[in-house]
């Protein structure tokens, strides 16, 4: 049997990687989320902010499933919608069990609330953060989520992440407290032995940009929760999906 333990101890190091020296208090917290909700640094279940915890929108779906959830389900709020204006609300209902009357959040997004660099996905993200907020009151987190907070919106750069071979080094909000994003992608990389370019490739297939150093600091920060998430489950899947980004070989007369 695994030592639940050792598991513990492999997220306080990872966390330690990732956002430097953390309080007592902070560490603390940490272990006690970890055993309580199961929840992952590795996974890409939580994010350290500003000198505190945020669940992401895949760590409270992960948790769903090991509780077993009996569903989701989501509906746009007709009356509080103005797609003119990029405002959208939804209402999320999970239910826990067969018999749930379910636990029911809200979500709203408009370009007020929402960073620069996702303008027009305003939907989406409303949709996410109802999904989200209803999860939180269904599994009793007290947490609020990465994607609920409106603080990215004071960013007005996109950021760019490096391969851990050309030795440039982009702006990746590690100067306001945040997380290197890059030196995240490159410890997932390390960590599950990675090709590096294939890794490129298929994020910036997933941000939808030509190029990684295109994409926002939102749609990276998806993605690497997701290569974190797929390299923990089945890593062997996901070498299979990077393998078909990698450039066919001319064959030679």
């Amino acid at each position: 049997m695994k030592n639940p333990h050792e598991g513990i101890s492999r997220d306080v190091q990872l966390a330690r990687s990732l956002w430097g020296p953390l309080s007592r208090s902070a560490l603390i917290r940490l272990k006690e989320l970890i055993e309580r909700y199961g929840l992952s640094v590795a996974g890409g279940d939580l994010q350290y902010l500003s000198q505190g915890w945020y669940v992401t929108h895949s760590g409270l779906l992960g948790l769903a499933q090991r509780r077993h959830c009996a569903g989701i389900r989501v509906q746009q709020v007709r009356e509080f919608c103005e797609p003119t204006l990029g405002r959208w609300v939804f209402k999320a209902t999970v239910y826990r069990g067969r018999s749930s009357k379910g636990f029911v959040g809200y979500g709203d997004a408009d370009p007020s609330n929402v960073s620069l660099m996702v303008r027009g996905a305003e939907l989406r993200i409303a949709e996410t953060r109802a999904v989200n907020r209803a999860l939180r009151k269904a599994y009793g987190i007290g947490l609020c989520s990465v994607e609920e907070l409106g603080a990215f919106s004071g960013q007005s750069k996109p950021s760019s992440i490096a391969s851990p071979s050309n030795g440039s080094h982009p702006s990746n909000g590690s100067g306001n407290g945040q997380p290197r994003l890059r030196d995240q992608l490159c410890l997932l990389i390390r960590q599950y032995n990675l090709d590096a370019n294939l890794v490129k490739a298929y994020a910036a297939d997933f941000c939808g940009t030509a190029t990684l150093s295109g994409a926002s600091r939102e749609l990276v920060e998806s993605f690497i929760t997701y290569l974190a998430a797929a390299a923990k489950q089945d890593r062997a899947a996901l070498i299979c999906k990077l393998n078909s980004y990698a450039q066919p070989v001319e064959a030679r007369s």
